[in-house]
């Protein structure tokens, strides 16, 4: 069949009648309709978004024998107001040797942060495994390498079985002497922290007990963690004010990673010691030798909003080699956490009350045998 070609032509514009307006002058009516409705308010943001930094004094330097063998009234008392007030002390007189903190720190530049970085990667922390490698602050290796920084570096440490087993497949020399003496100072901080909260909590009333609490880490329940840093040498001023807001920022978007009840500060060698809560910025000089201990999450809520709930970042300034600091973060167990509330809140379970009732019945028909048997 042949093709039957149509002639097609689009129809001419219809005109404008008079009595209308042209569609420049109604788009000139609707753009001042919208510009005089549709009015964005102007927004005055603050010029600081962080809390105001403010210099401390030193907090109290409170002696470990006197605290919890003497119970020294007027040391009870400092700490008290001290957690309540700031949210953390000194502690001096602990008994733990710089010997010991020394090995463990030794111990981790080589076992830990002397690990190749690719090899790292099947070890990064997340929400599944609350133990690793943490993603470096300052941005990526390369860009920090380039600028010939080396930002602070951290990895979490707890007695957990599969990361003893990954690690010493990637470090089968340095790790395990990094986790035995990990393992022993861990020891010591514990029986630091079981003696030290007690006499804490017994200050002000709880309406929440331990055995209420939800002693978990995001479903993990890992115990006591150490969070260990590598901080850079030689820190340069315009590099530990960028660490500090990442710091700031990281608390108030995310708070704590890891719910605890004291966090023990072991930082040998700091210039300063900064102390972040939700509404302040407080920083001092440490004491030479002392361990800080900062309230944590669990004891805030215990205390019902009594003592403060911070978090401390060791500053170390000046140096020409890299320094390591480490915190505890003491979480009671399952099997501690009956302890500390027999020992903080004076308090006897039920079956231990039926027991005694069962003892005093039993000593007292005894005595009644052994009387009528004398007479």
């Amino acid at each position: 069949m042949p093709e039957t070609v149509v002639d097609f032509r689009a129809p001419p514009p219809s005109p404008v009648a008079p009595g209308r307006r042209s569609s420049v002058t109604n788009d000139e009516v609707l753009t001042e309709f919208l510009e005089s409705s549709l009015r964005v308010p102007d927004l005055v943001l603050p010029d600081k978004f962080f809390p105001k930094h403010k210099l401390l004094e030193t907090p109290p330097k409170i002696d470990f024998v006197s605290l919890c063998f003497h119970r020294d009234e007027a040391q009870c008392d400092a700490v008290s107001d001290a957690m309540a007030k700031i949210g953390c002390f000194q502690l001096v007189n602990h008994g733990i040797s710089r010997e010991l903190v020394a090995s463990a720190a030794e111990a981790a530049i080589t076992g830990v942060f002397g690990v190749p970085p690719m090899k790292r990667e099947a070890l990064m922390r997340s929400p599944e495994k609350p133990w690793g490698y943490e993603e470096y602050h300052g941005g990526e290796r390369e860009e920090e390498e380039e600028e010939g920084s080396e930002m602070c570096e951290e990895f979490v440490w707890c007695r957990e079985e599969e990361l003893k087993l990954k690690m010493e497949g990637i470090s089968p020399i340095g790790y395990p002497n990094f986790s035995k003496n990990m393992e022993k100072l861990m020891l010591r901080i514990e029986t630091l922290a079981e003696k030290i909260l007690p006499v804490i909590l017994e200050k002000i009333p709880r309406k929440i007990a331990v055995d209420d609490m939800d002693l978990a880490h995001h479903g993990h329940d890992v115990g006591t963690v150490c969070c260990v840093y590598k901080h850079c040498r030689d820190n340069r001023e315009d590099q530990w004010p960028d660490s500090l807001k990442y710091d700031v920022i990281r608390m108030l978007i995310r708070g704590t990673d890891y719910s605890h009840s004291l966090g023990f500060h072991v930082c040998d060698g700091s210039t300063e010691f900064h102390v972040y809560s939700k509404k302040s910025w407080l920083s001092f000089s440490p004491e030479e030798g002392a361990i800080i201990i900062t309230g944590g999450d669990e004891t805030q809520t215990m205390s019902d909003g009594h003592y403060k709930h911070v978090i401390g970042r060791p500053i170390f300034r000046g140096k020409n080699e890299d320094s390591i600091s480490m915190a505890f973060l003491y979480h009671p167990t399952h099997d501690n956490k009956n302890d500390i509330q027999t020992n903080g809140g004076r308090t006897i379970s039920l079956a231990q009350q039926a027991i005694l009732a069962i003892i005093l019945t039993l000593i007292y028909h005894v005595l009644i045998f052994v009387n009528k048997f004398l007479n």
